[in-house]
This record gives structure tokens, sequence and C-alpha cells, in this order.
């Protein structure tokens, strides 16, 4: 793990997810920028002293030397966004592996030069867009893909979080003061942070892909240097149309990221706060409320699901949906077999490159005078 050390609050949610189907071990790391927090942070996490890297320079090229049996093979990156692109590009260009933190880059430059390294490099790349991690969410891009619903005609994606909606930069708050900076997060706030995953989440479902935006960008809380609040109308290659909206000003609301997909013949509606529950709705028969464990849905249920029906499974097994089927590719890939479609059902560098070409539209759009501006990459 390059990131994660003490005081960080994603890296600990990756271990988890990556320990839940003992998949991996941890065996080393470079958990901090700081050299003494970076060694004190892996004596914690039970390493091996000599495991323990004070820079992700130091681990790739230490890691490298050991002999295959005992090097890493995967490497997990969760710093922040303008620490993803040159520890991604080293471990991959000296192959291992990658797993990385969303949104992929700092910028679209930088996205679309990793797209190179990965489709070069012969690793595998995956992307850490929890939510398409959820059975149901899986499940409703197959009940689309499947054309039950007919053609797709209108879908509504939201991300509403009220966790900045006071100036929690200025209170000396580590998540709030690198997710605000221009120079680690990037041109992006909200946008970049939650409203990449509204976007992920519509082209995951759906299939289809955003062609014209049409944005407003706000800065609501005053002295704030980026966006906390936004929405944007999507116009899809389809010809569907979209709503999305995010916003981290939204006081009362946690992160319930919700999605509803229209097409001729019905309708499905998912939120977090009921994961386990995929809304299905016809034009000419009664809502039907489909359920994790009801032995009515697909293989990309059944595949990632733990317990029995009615125990609730949430964020952490869906994040470690996309460790575990990450680590099923992997081992496909060594044996030299072809993975199952379902292990291979994770977000990768495409989900990535389109993320911050998303961050890099909207955030124009949302500054141009112009109703409609094309979907560029």
């Amino acid at each position: 793990m390059i990131g994660g050390g003490q005081g960080a609050f994603i890296g600990a949610i990756h271990r988890i997810a990556a320990r839940i189907d003992d998949e991996y071990e941890l065996v080393a790391g470079a958990f901090s920028s700081d050299a003494e927090k970076a060694k004190a942070s892996g004596l914690l996490l039970g390493l091996k002293p000599e495991r323990v890297y004070t820079s992700y320079k130091e681990l790739i090229e230490k890691e490298k030397q050991l002999p295959e049996g005992e090097r890493v093979q995967v490497i997990s990156i969760v710093t922040p966004n303008h620490v993803h692109f040159e520890p991604t590009k080293l471990a991959l260009e000296n192959g291992f592996h990658v797993i990385l933190d969303k949104p992929m880059t700092f910028s679209l430059d930088e996205a679309k030069e990793l797209e190179k390294v990965v489709k070069s490099s012969g690793k595998l790349f995956c992307l850490t867009h929890t939510y398409t991690g959820y059975p149901m969410v899986k499940e409703a891009r197959q009940i689309v893909k499947s054309g039950k619903l007919g053609a797709i005609r209108k879908v509504y994606v939201e991300y509403p979080q009220g966790w900045l909606s006071t100036f929690l930069e200025g209170e000396d708050n580590k998540q709030a003061s690198w997710r605000t900076d221009p120079g680690k997060s990037g041109i992006a706030g909200a946008m970049g942070d939650i409203g990449t995953h509204a976007f992920n989440l519509s082209e995951y479902v759906t299939g289809l892909q955003v062609t014209k935006v049409n944005a407003d960008i706000n800065i609501v809380v005053e002295g704030r240097k980026l966006d906390d609040d936004g929405a944007v109308l999507l116009k899809y290659n389809n010809g569907a149309s979209g709503v999305l909206t995010a916003s981290q000003i939204a006081a009362g609301d946690e992160n319930n990221i919700k999605i509803r997909v229209y097409g001729e013949k019905g309708s499905i509606e998912w939120q977090q706060d009921i994961a386990n529950t995929l809304l299905v709705k016809w034009l000419d028969k009664p809502a039907e409320v489909w359920r994790t464990g009801g032995g009515y849905t697909s293989s990309y249920v059944t595949s990632n699901m733990r317990a029995p029906a009615g125990h609730p499974e949430g964020y952490l097994e869906a994040f470690a949906n996309l460790y575990k089927n990450f680590a099923q590719s992997v081992k496909a890939q060594i044996e030299g077999k072809t993975a199952t479609p379902e292990a291979l059902d994770f977000p990768g560098i495409d989900d990535g490159v389109r993320g911050m070409a998303f961050v890099e539209n909207v955030i124009a759009s949302g500054k141009s005078e112009k109703k409609w501006t094309d979907f560029v990459i």
C-alpha cells in the first residue's frame, strides 16, 4: 500500500476491503510522505520493518529486487489526487498490478498518459468506484443490458453530502483541507470528489456514454477555493437525457447516492441507504421490490454476496467486491486462464479517463456562457 497511514480515512477502508475475502495479505507499504509516520504506521500494522518504506519510489525499487515469490503482486494506492499519477505509472512500468483510489489522476492529460501506460504494461488496473461493487447496482446494470426496460430515455443520479456545509478547511481538518485545495485535489471539489462517483454510476448502470453537458457549478461556502455544489444536464449517446447533482453543502445528508433509470417499458431505482433493495417499476403492471438473496437475481448478484438473505451488506462489502474481483482476475492472468465475466466486472482505466474528462468538461461548462458543450476527451 502507498498512502493510508496514521490519520488517513480511506486507507483503512481499503485494508478492510482487501481482508474480507482472504484474497490478500498486506506485506509492504509506504504509508506516508513523512518518514517517521510511515515507519510507525507500518509497525502498527504488523509489517516487518524491512518492508516498511519511506517513499513510494523506495517501495517499488526494493520490492522489484525481491524474488518473484516474495515481492508484492498488487500495489494499492490511496494517496490524495495529486499523488496518484506518478506512483501508479512507476508501479505499472515495474511489473506490479495496481488498485487506485478515485478520481484517477490530477488532470485529464495525466489520465490519458496513464491509459497508455496501463495498456502497454500488460498489468491489470482497478479504479475504486465503490458503488459499482454493490450487488443490486450490478443487477440494475444487468436488467438494463437485458433490454427489459426498453430503450433508456431518462437518467437521474444524485449524490448529496452535508459535511462541508461550514468552512471546515479553516479548522485544521485534514480531509477538508486537501479535498478543497486546488493544489492537491485539482480543478474540482465536489464534482471531482463525489460527482465522479455519480457520473460513473450513471454510465455503469445504463451502459451509455455522456456526449454533452450543461453545468451549473457553485462555491457556496465563503472562502472556499473549489466547488462544493453543482448540477449538470446530460445528453447520452442514444439520445437519452439525464440530470446529475452533487453537493457537499446539503446539510443533514450523509452519503445517500441514488440513481433512477427510465426506459420505455419500465424503470429501476437504487439508493445506498437501502442498498440490498432494487425497485423495478413497470409501465403496465405493479412495481416489484428485488432483494439480494432472493433466488431470482443474476450471477452478478450471487457472486458478490457473502451473507444470507436479509442480512445487510454495505459499503465495506461493496469495496471488497472490487478487491475480490480484481484478485480473481489477477490469479487468472497468472495461471494463463481467462477470468470470468463476473470477476472482470470492476472499474478500470477507461472509467478513469472518462471520469477525469467529466471533471474537466463540467468545470469548463460551468464557466462557459454556452448552453451545451460537447463532452471532449
